[in-house]
């Protein structure tokens, strides 16, 4: 599997992404998409979640379950290595195309995949944070669509997202399990007054979100787990920076050098606009 560049898959469904909906994103940094999973899809993941967080198998652990950040975040990252049913939810769905499009991109590669649980229980908010300033990259561009596999509310860990954040540029990266306070480090107060979004989705929709669009999620007050599914793109040609990942140590990457090969694989191409 990992020998070889994928390029998208054929015969894959078509969910249509709006004129609006474009606009929408490009202004404000995200937007709502509903029902990208047809009900058989949705049913399929919450199967493969379920027995990857039962077994233990799959995937890059990013804590041990206990701990004062699996409390904000209980965290799979890149499942598409190791599960089918993930690598034909990354490859398959029409998701990477629907990036381009928002974006306005010529081409995407995949960043990576995870898995994001808000256990029930002792869980605590995830604050608001930007996500490009984690990421070892040195283009700005790249962009995550959160799939609920959940209905999402307020109650159990809803996305939201402060409308036009991602002009902001990049602010130092939020320490998740003590953070500090993102407003205080924008310039000039260039938000205040701007009212946060609450996406309140149903099983089988997404958000789209840029990545310095700051976003916000809070704890799962209800009895039973909230589970979401992420694939971050990037745009093609996307450099590295030279800092610490997870998913680039050890790979040998040279800073200024495309994040590219089998393990970034292309997803989606066509014109950029």
């Amino acid at each position: 599997m990992r020998g070889r560049e994928w390029v998208p898959m054929a015969g894959r469904q078509s969910v249509p992404v709006s004129e609006p909906q474009v606009q929408f994103y490009r202004e404000n940094g995200f937007v709502q998409v509903d029902d990208v999973l047809t009900p058989g899809q949705l049913a399929e993941l919450r199967r493969e979640i379920d027995e990857i967080y039962r077994t233990g198998v799959g995937g890059i652990h990013t804590s041990d379950g206990r701990s004062a950040y699996a409390k904000v975040l209980d965290q799979r990252v890149n499942l598409w290595r190791d599960s089918a049913v993930m690598r034909e939810f990354v490859f398959g769905a029409p998701l990477a195309e629907l990036a381009r499009r928002l974006a306005g991109l010529r081409a995407v590669r995949l960043w990576h995949d995870q898995a994001l649980l808000k256990q029930p229980g002792d869980s605590r908010p995830t604050p608001w944070h930007q996500d490009l300033p984690y990421w070892p990259m040195r283009e700005p561009g790249a962009l995550s669509v959160w799939v609920a596999l959940d209905d999402v509310d307020a109650l159990n860990g809803a996305m939201s997202f402060i409308p036009g954040s991602h002009r902001v540029g990049a602010l130092p990266g939020i320490n998740l399990v003590n953070p500090q306070d993102i407003f205080a480090m924008v310039p000039g107060g260039a938000l205040a007054g701007t009212r946060p979004v609450t996406a309140h989705l149903r099983a089988g929709s997404c958000t789209f979100h840029n990545g310095l669009t700051f976003h916000y999620a809070g704890a799962n007050q209800t009895d039973r787990p909230r589970r979401a599914m992420v694939v971050i793109y990037m745009p093609d040609g996307t450099t590295y920076n030279g800092k610490g990942h997870i998913c680039t140590d050890g790979l040998g990457l040279i800073p200024g050098e495309p994040i590219a090969g089998d393990l970034f694989p292309l997803l989606a191409e066509g014109s950029a606009d």
